[in-house]
């Protein structure tokens, strides 16, 4: 089965493929909120490689947030748009399983908190249990650092902060007796292939926004005032 992975939750984009033949890849195409620009170029680039085109995926797999709004809308968008013109399967993954499931094929275990960097002095969180399998135990919310990082102070036990939430807000955990921070930013790609070939597909993508888009959010406060 071929498959593409777009990953466009964060700053960063990326795309991850895998072929019929075996053959798996994933690539960081840009970091610095360059979606528009920079993913429909990556995934012809990519494609023309591996002598294949868009009419050969069969399965597109696709991050649905929570995270950057833009970067979302990019990624939905291009990705509803192949499965729709081409009759190629879809499915959704979120930004914070796929920061789980990448720390568990790392060899992570324990009790995983995905931290996605939401602006505006927040971050969208959710936690999850590492064990021979991977287990949400909470939904995803919005927090800021200061909550979760009191929460998991009062808890008093081990736990493992992951995503680009914890580089932004690195002082508000690092000084926790029992935190672990990974270094993993970006939600894993390589997640993403190996969820897309195993989970049923979709007929419709809901992007997981969890709150308003900036601009909606500024114009209801200088509308307030």
């Amino acid at each position: 089965m071929n498959i593409l992975a777009i990953e466009t939750a964060t700053t960063a984009c990326a795309i991850g493929l895998t072929t019929s033949s075996g053959f798996s890849m994933n690539w960081i195409v840009d970091e610095d909120r360059h979606h528009t620009e920079a993913l429909t170029v990556a995934i012809d680039r990519v494609l023309r490689e591996w002598s294949l085109s868009p009419r050969d995926l069969d399965r597109i797999v696709v991050d649905r947030g929570p995270g950057l709004f833009t970067g979302l809308r990019v990624g939905l968008a291009t990705a509803i748009g192949l499965s729709q013109a081409l009759g190629i399967e879809l499915v959704g993954v979120t930004s914070l399983e796929l920061l789980a499931y990448g720390a568990h094929a790392e060899g992570m275990r324990g009790t995983l908190v995905g931290l996605v960097d939401g602006r505006r002095g927040e971050v969208f969180t959710q936690t999850f249990r590492l064990d021979t399998e991977v287990t949400a135990t909470s939904e995803a919310t919005v927090a800021t650092p200061r909550e979760v990082a009191l929460e998991w102070a009062n808890a008093n036990t081990p736990v493992i902060f992951s995503g680009d939430g914890v580089a932004r807000y690195r002082d508000d955990f690092a000084a926790l007796p029992h935190a672990t921070l990974d270094t993993q930013t970006v939600p894993s790609v390589e997640a993403a292939l190996v969820l897309g070939a195993t989970r049923p597909p979709v007929l419709e993508v809901e992007p997981l926004y969890l709150r308003e888009a900036d601009a909606v959010a500024n114009f209801t406060t200088r509308d307030r005032t």
